[in-house]
Order: structure tokens, then sequence, then C-alpha cells
């Protein structure tokens, strides 16, 4: 073999090898384009699963927080949607400074006196919560409650007091309900002013309903 055909040989080797290493190393990049892309694909994936499980975790305090015993004390009425956010105690505790107020026909105000629904007139209105003047408007508002299920704050309607005429006439706010149901009212009777009576037997007779306002 001559000098000029063994120059060529060793080109060609050389030539060889030089693309065979070359073909290898453009393999070698786009495998490590791929394990790259690879990584950073379930990088941002865990990425938003983390997200995810921190929404969730967020969203399972607020729930724990809304359905917490420390809110079940709170006056809500979903039905009307009218008392949001009042505290029963608040309510009734309110009620029950204006015990001795005098009674007073078709008055709220508490300086002349009151009549039954002038007094939850003026309660409510004291907490920004507009309710009916009249005892017989309150005969279709509220959700209707079962006397043994009646609570603190809830609404308890009589008759006026001529209980064979079944329209509402009086009413009063539900202040306890364990051995004895006892309400507060602004009565005409004896007591002729607000006080505190229990559910007995001359008012069962006129008893209408309890409603949850």
């Amino acid at each position: 073999m001559s000098c000029k055909d063994k120059c060529k040989r060793k080109l060609l080797l050389t030539s060889t090898k030089i693309g065979t290493s070359y073909y290898l190393l453009m393999r070698l990049h786009k495998i490590f384009i791929i394990l790259y892309c690879t990584l950073l694909y379930i990088g941002c994936a865990n990425s938003e699963t983390k997200k995810d499980d921190e929404i969730l975790q967020q969203d399972s305090i607020i729930s724990s927080i809304v359905n917490s015993d420390s809110l079940k004390p709170v006056f809500k009425n979903h039905i009307t949607g009218k008392i949001k956010n009042i505290r029963i105690d608040s309510l009734v505790d309110f009620a029950e400074t204006l015990i001795g107020v005098p009674y007073k026909y078709a008055s709220a105000n508490p300086a002349e006196g009151f009549d039954c629904s002038g007094f939850i007139t003026y309660v409510f209105n004291h907490f920004n919560i507009a309710v009916p003047r009249s005892s017989i408007d309150f005969t279709n508002v509220g959700q209707p409650i079962d006397l043994p299920l009646a609570k603190r704050g809830d609404l308890i309607l009589f008759t006026g007091t001529d209980s064979t005429e079944r329209m509402v006439g009086h009413m009063g706010i539900v202040i306890q309900n364990n051995d004895t149901l006892k309400f507060i009212h602004s009565t005409s009777g004896k007591q002729y002013s607000v006080t505190i009576t229990p559910l007995n037997n001359y008012y069962m007779k006129r008893f209408v309903k309890v409603i949850r306002y």
C-alpha cells in the first residue's frame, strides 16, 4: 500500500471515529434534555400538588372554625335571613334590662311604655333587626319550631285574651326552656309591664306557636 493510500485510510478511520463520537454526543445531549424536562415536569406537578394540599388544609381549617361549637350560640335564621351573627344571650339580656317598663297600648317607646309587639320591636330594632310592628303580622314569618324544641331567643305567639279567637294577639321572647318554658313580654294583665312569665295553663290555652325569626 502506498503512502498516499495509507493517509487516505487513516483520514477515513479518523473521520469515522469523529462521526461516531459526534453521534453519541448528540444522543447523550438528547437524553439529557429529555431527563431535564421530565424532572422539571415532576417538580411542577409536585408543586401543584403541594399547593392543592395547602388549599385543602386551609379549607379544612375554615370548615372546622365555621362548624365549631363556639359559633353554635349565634342566633341565625336560614329561613328569613333577618338575624345574622346576633348572639342570643345579647338579645335576651337586653330584653331583661327592660323589666318593669310599664305597659302602654300601641307604644314602642321605653320612656312611655310598651305593648307586646312594641316591646319586641324595640328589642330587635336595638340590634338593627327589622320586625313586623303588629303581633298578628308575625303569623306567617319565621321558622315554626315545635314547643319542646323552643330555645332562648325564639318568639312565642299567643292569641289575644279571648282564646276562642285563634288569631295571634300577643307575643313574647323565650328566655329558657328547661323544666319550664319561660318568656319575657309586655303584658296588659296583672303585672301591667314587661315581666317574665312561665308557660302556665292560662297561657297554654292561648298558645299558637313558637317561631325562630
